[in-house]
């Protein structure tokens, strides 16, 4: 017997971290989950309590219609999108590959609108639906050494906060979630992604270009703490436009907005060693 359509909380980025514990904390509060990711063996824990999991590409606008139309066939709908994927780009600008640039940007900014823009036909036509975008206190304030990072997520905090307003006469809230440090292995995918030339100036100060890599790691907030408490926020009847948990996830912008310019530049360069190469 077929089953009778469902709402759908869609879920990008649940291979690990924040994005896994996003769909059991989902799941446990009655939600339909859809759970995706790159590859399918990264969630076959999520499978086996019984949520949906698809592989998703989410750069890729043919994979990401290939998921809709599949719940599209079942008669199932996105009441909530949860822009979660992302990735981080780290190392001096100055040895930033174009290509690194471009990566950063299609995983954090590109790829979220292009999903949102897929589910907001359905949402539109139903007067309902919720886009949550996931991005980070560094888009808020910037850091040395993270430097494309913190630009994209700038740009999705600048996007989210157009997407509010010009969706909110439809019926559709826009929730931009800005996470301090949250336990994942985001910090350790990072690292691992650090650029730093051979001929680089920064060489000298390694230590401080590795440590912003794994700085979102320490005395971090653990997910599935971050996750209960974001879902019970976003089950709100008007969720709040910005929500920031996490460590440190609202001390960083109160920083930025309340210090001068160059006393914070002195704190981070400070924190990173760049004041060792003068």
């Amino acid at each position: 017997m077929k089953r009778s359509p469902q709402k759908v909380v869609l879920i990008t980025g649940c291979g690990s971290g924040i994005g896994k514990a996003l769909a059991l904390a989902f799941h446990r509060q009655g939600h339909v989950v859809c759970a995706t990711a790159r590859r399918l063996q990264t969630m076959q824990d999520l499978a086996g309590v019984g949520i949906q999991t698809l592989a998703l590409d989410v750069t890729d606008g043919t994979d990401i219609q290939r998921v809709l139309d599949k719940l599209k066939s079942a008669g199932d709908t996105v009441d909530m999108l949860v822009n979660n994927a992302g990735y981080g780009a780290m190392g001096p600008l100055l040895d930033l590959p174009a290509a690194e640039w471009q990566k950063q940007f299609d995983v954090n900014v590109f790829a979220p609108m292009a999903l949102a823009r897929a589910v907001l036909p359905g949402m539109i036509e139903r007067r309902r639906g919720t886009i949550v975008n996931i991005s980070s206190v560094s888009g808020v304030m910037p850091t040395p050494f993270a430097g494309a990072y913190c630009a994209s997520k700038a740009a999705l905090n600048a996007a989210s906060d157009a997407l509010r307003m010009e969706l909110r006469p439809l019926g559709i809230d826009v929730v931009t979630v800005q996470p301090g440090g949250i336990q994942s292995s985001f910090g350790e995918r990072a690292a691992d992604e650090v650029k730093l030339a051979p001929d680089s100036p920064y060489q000298a100060i390694r230590e401080g270009v590795l440590s912003r890599a794994n700085e979102s790691q320490s005395d971090a907030t653990p997910a599935a703490v971050f996750a209960s408490e974001l879902v019970r926020q976003l089950g709100k009847p008007h969720p709040p436009a910005v929500i920031r948990l996490g460590q440190k996830s609202s001390l960083l912008p109160f920083l930025k907005w309340a210090l001068p310019t160059a006393w914070l530049d002195r704190v981070l360069s400070s924190r990173f060693q760049l004041d060792r190469l003068r």
